[in-house]
């Protein structure tokens, strides 16, 4: 290739995690679900996952993934607010959780949950001036 001056040596070549890292394509997806880089990547739809992918989500066991798959199969899940509403036992901050660890619902991620109030202005909530 007939570098110009100032042309960097890999001008034109596309980024590649594995060969930076030194890792083949097996080995670069691997570090990727594994958590060794964004979990975003590797998202798993709960609509569409299997109960093994369900069970490779830190946080979902072999019970989680039975009820998720019994209200699955009554119909496909709509938002995170219908999962939570027929999933026994997933509250708001496990589905926070979930969504952390890559489970989408229409290949959606949870809204964050806002920051809480700090403990002096939950005191003075309610009190007149």
């Amino acid at each position: 290739m007939n570098r110009g001056p100032g042309r960097p040596a890999n001008a034109g070549q596309r980024f590649r995690a594995g060969r930076v890292l030194g890792l083949g394509r097996t080995a670069a997806a691997l570090a990727l679900c594994a958590g060794l880089w964004p979990a975003a990547a590797c998202a798993t739809d709960v609509n569409t996952a299997s109960v093994a992918e369900l069970d490779g989500i830190r946080g979902i066991g072999p019970a989680m993934s039975r009820r998720i798959l019994q209200a699955r199969a009554q119909a496909p899940f709509t938002d995170w607010q219908d999962l939570i509403a027929r999933v026994p036992g997933l509250g708001r901050q496990s589905a926070a959780r979930l969504s952390q660890e890559g489970l989408t619902v229409g290949g959606a991620a949870l809204a964050p949950l806002p920051a809480p109030l700090p403990k002096a202005s939950r005191a003075g909530a309610g009190t007149g001036p």
